[in-house]
């Protein structure tokens, strides 16, 4: 056998191996960062399989399909790593494959998410819009990181007893590997049944504060997000409200599974001042005034409403970030804030390279007021 031909065998068992681990990663680690691993599945299934996916609760038929995108992309760029690339990625020693493993995750992730997802083939803004870039960074890099071990699986395959190079490396690479897989399960346990790690900030009263303000500002979006899932005439605008209703259900969750860690007492129901004072929230008179209108204006008026009530999120996220909470807290925030300022543009209709130019704006800063 050729060691072209051995090479992309070896990349194919590869491509296995670290999209399954990579999958797992995602799916223990993601609450630990404020990302519900269900919605973000679902939002990648939407890639290949459009607005049928978008549920305000993920199914499982969407959970597998948005699996089992990931794995085939993962799958595909260890394929082209080793198989395409053969040539002069094969004979890399294992060192060498970890010191490529970031600059690999960097430019793979940034690729699909300015390029291969919302432009061509796929066209499909949402992912882009709705994930701030580091989510895709960290699973590509979970993915990356068994690229090591390429060297030992092509001698384990083809050459049974033969010489592994820096075999020592390998069985360290290999036991870290492990133990990451493991501890984010631990932790993903220890969350599960109300024990997350500690709160780690130095303004408890600010997070305290945020945590209930965007929850019940939360609470506000999903009531908007249902009435247009049963009113609006254009059916990507219900499915993007079906979307919301997800995406805020997630985070409320994550929200009170955090606070029942942290602190002590349960979480206070906002005032009725505190809820006047929150930006971007409606009255009870603008919500009932939606959900009984029934003219051919609806679409639009809903739009009109979300884009008020999402620059509110917005403005209450950058506080957060500007604050000195917990880290956790602030990648939560700043996700909240590139998906909300992203639900604004596509409740507009834009996509292809709009869609990434506004995507990219949508990671640094409040844009809202900019349009």
């Amino acid at each position: 056998m050729t060691p072209s031909r051995k090479n992309w065998i070896t990349a194919a068992l590869l491509g296995l191996v670290s999209s399954s681990y990579s999958t797992l990663v995602s799916q223990l680690a993601a609450a630990r960062l404020g990302r519900d691993a269900a919605v973000d599945w679902m939002t990648v299934a939407a890639i290949p399989g459009g607005d049928a996916f978008l549920q305000a609760s993920p199914s499982l038929s969407a959970i597998a399909t948005g699996i089992g995108f990931h794995q085939w992309a993962d799958f595909s760029w260890a394929v082209f790593f080793f198989g395409v690339l053969g040539r002069w990625t094969s004979g890399l020693g294992p060192v060498t494959l970890a010191l490529v493993a970031l600059p690999w995750a960097v430019a793979t992730s940034a690729l699909e998410w300015l390029l291969l997802v919302p432009v061509f083939p796929f066209a499909q803004p949402i992912f882009t819009l709705q994930q701030p870039y580091w989510i895709g960074f960290l699973v590509h890099l979970a993915s990356a990181m068994v690229y090591p071990l390429f060297p030992f699986l092509r001698t384990w395959i083809f050459h049974r007893g033969g010489h592994v190079t820096a075999l020592s490396f390998i069985r360290i690479w290999s036991t870290g590997l492990a133990s990451a897989l493991a501890l984010c399960a631990v932790l993903a346990l220890m969350g599960a049944t109300g024990h997350e790690l500690p709160w780690i900030g130095r303004d408890r009263d600010g997070d305290k504060t945020f945590i209930r303000h965007m929850a019940t500002h939360h609470q506000q979006g999903i009531e908007l997000a249902r009435i247009a899932t049963l009113k609006a005439r254009d059916e990507h605008l219900r499915a993007l409200a079906r979307l919301m209703e997800a995406s805020q259900s997630a985070e409320n969750a994550i929200f009170q599974q955090w606070w029942r860690s942290w602190f002590e007492e349960p979480m206070p129901v906002c005032s009725s001042d505190e809820r006047a004072s929150m930006p971007g929230f409606l009255t009870a008179e603008q919500i009932e005034q939606l959900r009984r209108n029934d003219r051919a204006d609806f679409d639009q008026q809903f739009i009109k409403a979300m884009t008020y009530h999402h620059a509110g999120a917005v403005r209450m996220a950058d506080d957060e970030l500007r604050g000195t909470g917990d880290v956790r807290l602030k990648l939560m925030a700043h996700a909240i804030r590139h998906e909300q300022q992203g639900e604004i543009v596509l409740m507009n209709g834009v996509n292809g390279w709009p869609a990434v130019r506004q995507a990219i704006a949508n990671s640094f800063a409040d844009n809202i007021n900019a349009r």
